[in-house]
């Protein structure tokens, strides 16, 4: 491994959750930037919370980042826009380290403005104006080493759904729908995460083009028009096609949260079944070496030998 300068670090930045359902409306008080929600919403969110016990998201996280420090042999930190440990607190403490460059990795690599946008303003806004030096990526939605990572899972799991279906399962590709009015504005994501989609399907050869489909899922509770084509009516589609299951791998998200703990494994497997369908998903990645690979080689293209 080249050497490389030590005041360099990678910084991986995350969404947040809480640690338990009762700092849910803590936790939303901080997603919406103190926007009172209506209490039916945040009784929603608890109760999701409550049926998958915790979300894993900062848990993984952390040993994402101590794969890839491992992998590096340089400081990981880990900083959370919603939740401890929050950005603004992290950012302070690796000016204490003594970092003086920082390479900035959101761990959603498609790019929004709803998500990678609000994470880059949140360094931004705890960064003094004499602090480290960020590289700040923008977006890594189509990594060949992102791509092997979903599709190993999708090989694995999609070969043994179909074994146990006994036909030749469809896919819906998955991604977190954002505000229409987001992608008006010129926003890369729709087109981003289709793209990822349809290179994790190409990287599997027995996967046919009229096999997968693309849908976005956890539309918001808030009102006003979300990105679709929602999983609901996708899955609608594949019972009316005539087929008896359908297998779900989303690619938006890189470790278990609620969008999949609870919209997947509860709320679409009981509409799937509800509709005469057995639903299956790939597993997330998790703590795969193959993600952790994705994060280091994305690291190396912006180093610097020292």
């Amino acid at each position: 491994m080249s050497s490389f300068n030590a005041k360099t670090a990678v910084l991986l930045l995350a969404h947040g959750s809480p640690d338990s359902a009762e700092e849910v409306p803590c936790f939303l008080y901080a997603v919406t930037g103190g926007r009172p929600l209506p209490q039916a919403v945040v009784d929603e969110v608890k109760r999701r919370y409550e049926l998958i016990g915790r979300s894993p998201l900062r848990d993984f996280t952390r040993k994402q980042a101590e794969a890839l420090q491992r992998e590096l042999g340089l400081p990981v930190y880990v900083g959370m826009r919603n939740w401890t440990p929050y950005i603004r607190d992290v950012v302070p403490q690796m000016l204490a380290d003594g970092i003086t460059h920082a390479i900035v990795i959101c761990l959603a690599p498609q790019n929004s403005r709803t998500s990678v946008g609000l994470y880059r303003r949140a360094v931004t806004e705890a960064l003094p104006s004499s602090a480290f030096t960020v590289d700040f990526i923008e977006s890594w939605h189509d990594h060949p080493a992102l791509i092997r990572a979903f599709g190993e899972r999708l090989e694995t799991s999609w070969k043994r759904a179909c074994a146990e279906a006994g036909e030749r399962l469809p896919v819906i590709f998955t991604a977190h729908s954002v505000p229409v009015n987001t992608i008006t504005e010129g926003d890369p994501y729709e087109a981003q995460t289709r793209q990822t989609a349809k290179l994790v399907a190409r990287s599997l050869p027995e996967l046919a083009p009229d096999d997968w489909w693309f849908a976005f899922q956890s539309q918001g509770m808030s009102g006003g028009q979300w990105l679709g084509p929602t999983v609901e009516s996708t899955i609608l589609a594949i019972a009316e096609a005539g087929h008896t299951g359908v297998f779900l791998q989303p690619i938006g998200f890189l470790c278990d949260h609620v969008e999949v703990l609870f919209d997947i494994d509860i709320m679409f497997r009981k509409f799937a079944e509800e509709h005469g369908l057995r639903l299956w998903r790939a597993e997330s990645l998790n703590e795969s070496p193959l993600l952790t690979a994705a994060l280091a080689a994305l690291a190396r293209s912006r180093m610097t030998p020292a």
